[in-house]
């Protein structure tokens, strides 16, 4: 081993351990790695930002946008409600269910397949009455099954078809990945659609008037007359006891007192900090006449609200609040008081007049995660309110309204529903409320669907390349305007751009220097000992592990060099070992953080970091029995 190899061995090694390590954002790291190896003389540069013009990183770039024509204009809502079943059982419903997730996510981003189907699942199993973590977990694993099948699927696959590229031939064709990764994904969906579900753990049982999403922690006012004022604590939870809530904290002249004691009384103007599913925060609030914190009248001549505020204040017996909160935007009690006061921002006031309560999960890589509703100004600024936050059941020591948001966690807004939409769109949410599978124009989603099919079959038929094909794609959607300019750009995650981009030039440097042809001589000689069949089952495994414990596109761009090593000192053909690394990158089953559709469902599902594995760990080894033989029989070595 030379200077040069050991000096990007190091570099790669701790680009791993921060990939795994988690503490900062993917594309971080992928740029610290490329500008240590750019200062340590590895990568010229002049080449630093090549990656940039790399056609994979063009097409995932495209396809995003295309995704995102597709989801606005309701193409995919009017496929959902044609194929799932409206009246079936767990099997055929489920089967359905990830089918068409799996079908969408081989010619969509996986995360939006995910968005897209998300409530679905929920309504399913509220019908089904399963819990939501058993719909929910088959889909984003079936949605995640289905990249594999395509050559824009998922980010690893232009990742793998650009490394071939770069040995002197061609990449990949659309559906070179067909072969293998249909009949991967065929064995996954059933497979999860049929038997898995049931290993997913039944934690709580979702009953007929809605899901478990696991527990609010929701902050609640005692105000004069309130019958909670003058009791214990020990006596409050005794009313509570039927509503399944329970009281968690105590909020007295802004100190929070923690697991207070069952026998202190509760006094006119202490905030109870109460635990609560969605479903039973009205009928707690009226039992023991508290308000939401900090809620505001509404003005006389605002319309009843409707939904959740609604019934909360027909059980009341109080008119229904247009303006409650529990989230405060400013920074200290006199700015908070102010603001109470201040009215809705102009822009914010135009609307129907409504006022509904919406659940908004958050996706990976929303612009929320790591802020508060302080911090984006939820109140001043959208005219919002967050009434509860839940996080997998977990609590959290800060107040409500400098609580930082993650992804995965779910909101409960209240708000004008069409301020809600705008702010899920503008800040990375999904609603999870049932809403209308409807289609809002036709046009609009016939023209998506064409210009998407066209930008498919130009580069399936080989008459573009796929760069090219997907970004007149992208030109069609805007000369159409199916998409306005300011989204085309909120479509593309960016992130994952940086990190294509930036790991491209470091793989570069490892066959370069010869790093991956010494990597896989430890392999080949430690491990496979001269064996091309024990080498490829190697290549994926290794690939499964760490597409588990960090970013897919990562992995793919980790291990593609090793595995063109592997291949070239077996002398045995490239192509079987990246399509190796394409199944095993698509493969992460076994955590919540190896893809972002596995940490979108934990809040919703309920779910912890250890029920993954129970369903994973079995598809995984499906995967690596049926994609083995596959890959000797389509690609020999």
């Amino acid at each position: 081993m030379n200077g040069e190899q050991a000096l990007l061995l190091a570099i790669l090694a701790a680009t791993v351990a921060l990939f795994l390590w988690g503490r900062w954002r993917h594309d971080v790291v992928a740029a610290a790695a490329l500008l240590a190896c750019v200062l340590a003389g590895l990568v010229p540069a002049a080449e630093a930002f090549a990656g940039f013009g790399h056609p994979a990183v063009v097409t995932v770039a495209c396809v995003l946008v295309l995704s995102r024509s597709l989801q606005a204009s309701g193409a995919v809502d009017a496929l959902t409600r044609r194929v799932l079943p409206a009246a079936a059982g767990p099997a055929l419903s489920l089967l359905a269910l990830v089918g068409l997730g799996a079908l969408l996510s081989g010619f969509m981003n996986n995360v939006g397949a995910m968005a897209l189907l998300m409530p679905v699942a929920v309504q399913l199993a509220r019908r089904l009455d399963l819990t939501p973590a058993r719909t929910l977990m088959p889909l984003a694993f079936g949605t995640i099954l289905g990249g594999m099948t395509t050559l824009i699927g998922t980010p690893p696959n232009l990742i793998v078809s650009g490394f071939r590229a770069q040995q002197g031939g061609s990449g990949f064709a659309m559906f070179d990945f067909a072969p293998v990764g249909v009949a991967v994904a065929l064995a996954g969906v059933a497979f999860v659609a049929l038997v898995g579900w049931r290993l997913v753990p039944a934690r709580r049982q979702a009953g007929a008037e809605g899901f478990e999403s696991g527990a609010y922690l929701t902050e609640a006012r005692v105000p004069d007359g309130s019958k909670a004022a003058g009791r214990t604590l020990q006596e409050l939870e005794a009313t509570l006891d039927d509503s399944g809530a329970q009281i968690v904290g105590l909020v007295r002249n802004d100190l929070r007192l923690f697991a207070p004691a069952p026998g202190r009384r509760v006094r006119t103007g202490d905030i109870l900090v109460i635990e609560a599913e969605a479903e039973a925060l009205a009928g707690v609030l009226s039992s023991l006449g508290l308000t939401l914190e900090e809620a505001q009248p509404p003005p006389a001549e605002a319309p009843a609200a409707r939904g959740g505020g609604a019934r909360a204040a027909a059980e009341s017996g109080r008119p229904a609040q247009a303006s409650a909160a529990a989230d405060g935007d400013g920074g200290g009690d006199g700015d908070e008081a102010a603001e109470a006061d201040a009215p809705a921002p102009p822009e914010r006031e135009a609307g129907s007049g409504e006022v509904t309560l919406v659940e908004l999960a958050v996706l990976p890589g929303s612009g929320l995660a790591g802020r508060s509703a302080s911090d984006i100004l939820l109140r001043t600024r959208w005219g919002l309110n967050l009434l509860a936050i839940s996080r997998q059941g977990r609590r959290s020591l800060r107040r409500l309204r400098s609580m930082p948001m993650a992804a995965g966690d779910l909101l409960l807004v209240q708000g004008a529903p069409e301020v809600i939409a705008q702010f899920a769109a503008d800040h990375g949410c999904v609603p999870l409320a049932e809403r209308e599978l409807a289609i809002p124009d036709r046009r609009r989603a016939l023209l998506a669907s064409a210009v998407m099919a066209a930008a498919v079959a130009a580069a399936a038929f080989g008459l573009l390349p796929a760069a090219v094909s997907f970004a007149l794609g992208v030109l069609a959607t805007l000369l159409l305007r199916l998409l306005p300019p300011r989204v085309v750009y909120d479509a593309v995650d960016w992130p994952v751009i940086v990190l294509l981009a930036m790991l491209i030039p470091v793989a570069g440097a490892m066959a370069a220097t010869g790093a991956a042809d010494l990597l896989a001589r430890v392999l080949l000689d430690d491990v496979a000992r001269g064996h091309a069949v024990v080498a490829l089952v190697l290549v994926l495994v290794v690939t499964m592990l760490l597409s588990d414990l960090m970013n897919n596109a990562a992995t793919a761009a980790v291990m593609c060099p090793i595995a063109i090593g592997t291949a070239g000192a077996l002398g045995a053909s490239p192509d079987a070992f990246l399509m190796a690394v394409a199944v095993g990158a698509s493969c992460a089953f076994l955590t919540p953080i190896g893809h972002q559709n596995n940490t979108l469902i934990l809040g919703p599902g309920g779910l912890r970091f250890g029920d993954y594995w129970r369903l994973g760990l079995p598809l995984e080894l499906l995967v690596l029995a049926v994609s083995v033989p596959l890959l000797l029989w389509v690609w020999p070595l």
